[in-house]
């Protein structure tokens, strides 16, 4: 560990050197922390930063030439065109040449839960964890498969203790725990407007998650991505902890994604209104890009075409599959080659007189990286429109849309309707609305086609609620 002399000249070459305004009233334990931490800091890149994206805004990137993209028609529209690459996928799978990866390392402090959102209960009859969703499908498909898929989860500094005692506390969910890997997120300074880095308290700094596109990074510096190599992973599917109706290992994806030799591909779905909090799907230089919903200019966002739908329709779900040979090239130069972007926030600190500040305005920029950033570094991908009634219902807000009640809702409507194409009665109110509370676990059934063996002879009674 560096000594106090050599971390002070580096803050003094930064303009930070206030980082140690407390250390001569600090006792050796915290001292040893703030260094620690400071020294975990590249200085020179975060200098760089600050000029370009504290100190003056960043120059907001050219949209007139940007076009919408080719994208890939959804699976029931046309089944019988996706059967070769359905194959494909299955038989990746079945060879154990494709990971799980999910990002899971945010607080639900926005849902009014002490806890890592994934931990937050979601199902409409069980109240099942997200966690719980995902690890259910991931268990499984490495059955139906013949082969476990090993899973990966992206936790923070924040939460990784409390999600691996959560696993450990469900036994795993049934997984094997050696197939189970945790890995941190990178974090990142916030910094004042004036370009200061801020304290949380006399011996920490203020640090936030580096974004999702963190992840990418996370991989190559804990050394997973050196360990799917050796066993033989070739395709990564990525998906976040948030959305239930997630498909978290999509044979079909999977196959397409391969089929077409792309470095990553993405899924989209159609965007209910132009103001849609969900990045948009563009093409921009000939490479596909996603723009953030808040860079996303109004005149864009609200163009429509003849027929009246908007022009830019394709909505980001989250949901990607990236090669592993292509995470590796974005990491090639010892560092992950994804930009970062400004996002101004509320952060409480301590000044240097020994203030405890609470800001009731924004003070402080967070610097991030997303990751649908990286489509444009690749050279070949693509899009898969999905349907949102199967698959896309995050858990974001406390109330209104994207919310636990709108995703409750959207997961007991998928499942009664499965129900319904298996040949089961389903009841419903004078409106259309399912009238019983309905559950399935991908335990008991991944898909329609096994729903249907299980369930001749099933009856639902209005009011009932069902666990599958």
């Amino acid at each position: 560990m560096a000594t106090k002399d050599v971390v002070q000249r580096t803050l003094a070459a930064h303009g930070q050197d206030h980082l140690l305004a407390f250390y001569a009233q600090m006792e050796s334990p915290q001292r040893a922390v703030l260094l620690e931490e400071i020294q975990s800091v590249d200085w020179d890149q975060l200098g760089r930063l600050i000029a370009s994206h504290v100190l003056r805004e960043p120059v907001a990137r050219d949209l007139a030439a940007a076009q919408p993209p080719e994208i890939l028609p959804p699976a029931h529209e046309n089944p019988r065109r996706y059967a070769q690459a359905r194959k494909l996928g299955e038989k990746l799978l079945s060879e154990g040449k494709v990971a799980a990866l999910t990002v899971a390392g945010g607080q639900d402090t926005r849902l009014g839960f002490d806890g890592p959102k994934g931990c937050f209960p979601c199902t409409p009859v069980t109240g099942k964890p997200l966690l719980t969703t995902l690890a259910e499908q991931i268990l499984a498909t490495g059955r139906r498969y013949g082969r476990p898929v090993p899973w990966y989860v992206m936790t923070s500094a924040t939460n990784d203790r409390a999600i691996r005692a959560f696993f450990a506390e469900h036994g795993f969910f049934g997984l094997d725990e050696g197939n189970v890997t945790f890995f941190t997120q990178g974090m990142m300074p916030a910094i004042g407007l004036d370009g200061k880095v801020l304290l949380t308290d006399r011996g920490r700094l203020a640090m936030s998650p580096n974004g999702h596109g963190g992840v990418l990074s996370a991989l190559v510096d804990s050394g997973a991505l050196e360990a799917m190599a050796s066993l033989g992973i070739e395709q990564i599917s990525y998906f976040q902890v948030d959305n239930p109706l997630v498909k978290a290992l999509d044979p079909l994806f999977i196959g397409l994604h391969a089929k077409a030799g792309a470095d990553m591909s993405s899924k989209a779905v159609p965007k209910q209104s132009p103001t849609e909090r969900l990045g948009t799907f563009c093409v921009i230089n000939g490479k596909v890009a996603v723009i953030e919903y808040s860079d996303l200019p109004d005149a864009m966002a609200s163009r429509t075409d003849p027929d009246g739908r908007l022009h830019f329709a394709a909505g980001s779900a989250g949901v990607h599959m990236l090669s592993r040979a292509f995470v590796e090239r974005l990491n090639a130069q010892g560092a992950c080659r994804l930009p970062y972007h400004r996002a101004v926030k509320r952060v409480p600190h301590l000044t240097t007189d020994g203030r405890r500040v609470l800001p009731a305005e924004p003070n402080a920029v967070k610097l991030e990286m997303f990751v649908f950033d990286a489509l444009e570094y690749a050279d070949a991908a693509l899009i898969l429109e999905t349907s949102r009634v199967e698959e896309f219902s995050p858990i974001k807000n406390a109330a209104g849309p994207s919310s636990l009640a709108t995703s409750m809702a959207d997961q007991n409507r998928r499942h009664a309707e499965w129900l319904e194409q298996a040949g089961v009665s389903v009841p419903r109110d004078a409106d259309g609305i399912v009238a019983a509370a309905v559950e399935i676990s991908p335990l008991f059934a991944l898909d329609v086609k096994e729903l249907k063996a299980k369930v001749k002879g099933l009856t639902i009674e209005p009011g009932q609620k069902l666990y599958l």
